[in-house]
C-alpha cells in the first residue's frame, strides 16, 4: 500500500528538561510542506509493560492506586516503566507483577506493542497476557507506591471496563485484547 504521508524532517533537537522521572524534549522541525516549527515539545519516556495475569482461580489481578496527573484512586492492570537497564519487556513485565502484586508467573505470552501517545511521547506499551499467576511473595513497592491488590473474577472484567470503573487506557486495551485471546483461544 503505497501512501502520501512523509515524515516530518528533525532539524534540531535539545533536551530542554531532565529528570530521571522526566524528560521534555524541544525539537525544531520541518514538515513535508517546507513549514518549520521551533517548538514542537516532545516528552522522553521509557517504555512501559502491563501485564492481564489470570489465577488458578479465573481471577484477574489488578492494582488499585493514587494517580496524582489525575488527582484520582484508579483501578488498573499491573505495569511501570521499563528500568533504564532492561532490554527485555517480558522479564520487565515479570518484575513488574511480583514487585506491585507478589504474584509470579511462568506463563507469559506478548500480545502486542503499541504506542501510548504518538503525537506527543517517545514509549510504547508492551501488553502481556500472564496465565496461572501464583502469589509467592509480599509486596515488593518503591517509597511513592501505595497498591491495593485487587483480585477480579475473569468474567467480570469485561463488565468493570464498559461502565468505566477501569478508566486508565492502556488497562482498557489490554483488557478487551487479553478477553478477545482467550476467547479465540477458547473456541479453538
Amino acid at each position: 500500500m503505497l501512501s502520501f504521508i512523509k515524515p516530518w524532517k528533525t532539524l534540531k533537537s535539545t533536551l530542554v528538561f531532565d529528570n530521571p522521572w522526566y524528560k521534555l524534549r524541544r525539537d525544531e522541525v520541518e514538515l513535508p510542506n517546507g513549514q518549520v516549527l521551533n517548538d514542537y515539545f516532545v516528552s522522553v519516556r521509557p517504555e512501559v509493560v502491563l501485564t492481564f495475569a489470570v489465577t488458578d482461580a479465573e481471577e484477574v489481578l489488578f492494582v488499585r492506586q493514587y494517580k496524582h496527573g489525575a488527582g484520582r484512586i484508579l483501578l488498573e492492570l499491573p505495569g511501570g516503566v521499563m528500568d533504564a537497564h532492561e532490554t527485555d519487556p517480558t522479564e520487565a513485565a515479570r518484575r513488574e507483577l511480583l514487585e506491585e502484586t507478589g504474584y509470579l508467573a511462568d506463563d507469559i505470552t506478548p500480545l502486542t506493542t503499541v504506542f501510548d501517545n504518538p503525537t506527543k511521547d517517545t514509549n510504547r506499551l508492551h501488553f502481556f497476557l500472564a496465565r496461572r499467576a501464583q502469589w509467592t511473595a509480599a509486596q515488593h513497592l518503591d517509597p511513592t507506591e501505595n497498591i491495593e491488590v485487587v483480585k477480579v473474577p475473569l468474567a467480570d472484567v469485561e463488565a468493570l471496563v464498559l461502565n468505566g470503573s477501569i478508566g486508565v487506557s492502556g488497562s482498557v486495551a489490554l483488557c478487551l485484547l487479553a478477553l478477545g485471546h482467550l476467547r479465540q483461544e477458547a473456541a479453538g
